[in-house]
Parts: C-alpha cells; sequence; structure tokens
C-alpha cells in the first residue's frame, strides 16, 4: 500500500514530521458541549509521531495478545507499542480500559494521534488510532493484518463511540 504518510496528518492541520481486543465506555461522538478536553501529556508532536509509527506498522500481522512487531498485534496491543514508542506513554492493555482512558474529544478537535473507540450499544470492542483525513490504523482480527482505513466506510462509521485523548 502506498501511503503518503505526511499528507495524512498535514491534511488534519497537524505538524508534518521532516523523517517519519476488547473495551467499555461511554458513546458520546460529537455530543454537544463536549467542548475542549483536558491537556494531554502526549505533546502535539509526540501525536504526530504516534501516527507516522502506526502508519509505518500497516502490513504487521495480527495476533491476539501481540504487542511488537516482531510477535504482531492485538488492537491494544498495537495502542501500546505505539504510544511507547513515540511518547513513552503506557496506556491502559485491554480495549475496556482504552475505552474510559483519557479524555473524549469532541470530533471537531480530533488530532492525529487520538485514539478512535468502536463497539455496539455503547460497549467498546475495538481501539484504534487516527491517522489523518478521517483515517485510522489498527489490527483488527485473527488472519489479518495492521490496516489503515476509513472511519466513513458504513461498517465503521456504525460502530464509532468514541474519540479518546490520553
Amino acid at each position: 500500500m502506498n501511503l503518503d504518510r505526511r499528507g495524512l496528518v498535514a491534511g488534519a492541520g497537524w505538524i508534518a514530521l521532516a523523517g517519519l481486543a476488547g473495551c467499555a465506555g461511554p458513546a458520546n461522538v460529537g455530543r454537544q458541549g463536549a467542548g475542549v478536553p483536558r491537556p494531554s501529556p502526549m505533546s502535539d508532536l509526540q501525536a504526530s509521531e504516534a501516527a507516522f509509527l502506526a502508519l509505518g506498522l500497516v502490513g504487521t500481522p495480527y495476533r491476539y495478545g501481540g504487542n511488537t512487531p516482531e510477535a504482531g498485534f492485538d488492537c491494544s496491543g498495537l495502542i501500546g507499542y505505539v504510544y511507547w514508542r513515540s511518547a513513552g506513554i503506557s496506556p491502559p492493555r485491554t480495549v475496556a480500559q482504552i475505552g474510559r482512558w483519557g479524555a473524549s474529544v469532541d470530533a471537531s478537535q480530533l488530532r492525529a494521534g487520538d485514539l478512535v473507540i468502536f463497539g455496539s450499544d455503547g460497549s467498546p470492542s475495538h481501539a484504534a488510532i487516527h491517522a489523518g483525513e478521517s483515517r485510522f490504523v489498527h489490527a483488527p482480527s485473527t488472519g489479518g493484518t495492521v490496516r489503515l482505513n476509513d472511519i466513513r466506510e458504513r461498517y465503521w462509521k456504525s460502530r464509532l463511540l468514541d474519540y479518546r485523548r490520553p
């Protein structure tokens, strides 16, 4: 897959660098009054680096419980690896915990490197890293690989629960 990584992040309005499975939480994407989230321990530069790193892992095999490129990734393992390598932040290990971690972010405040939480009936079941331009990087399922998808795709749009900033 040929990706213009800088374009994805820069298109989201963030800094372009010169180098580069289960959950629980409230559904509140686009909620009125969500406002500006609390300050994040992850700077804008670190968030951009997280998005670039995640994009570089596209094609890595899925493996339940995996948390390294060599072993493969599940969705929470991918997030843990990327956040630790890009910002020294250690997120929770389960999607249920990740779905409650940090602060909810309104779609208008979303930046590359934020989390995208998916599920049904308000219960998270999958998490991903926002890459800019409505795209996200995730480790979707057994037998698959880390991939880039669009939040506007029917399947994902119908399961979108929240955006979170650690």
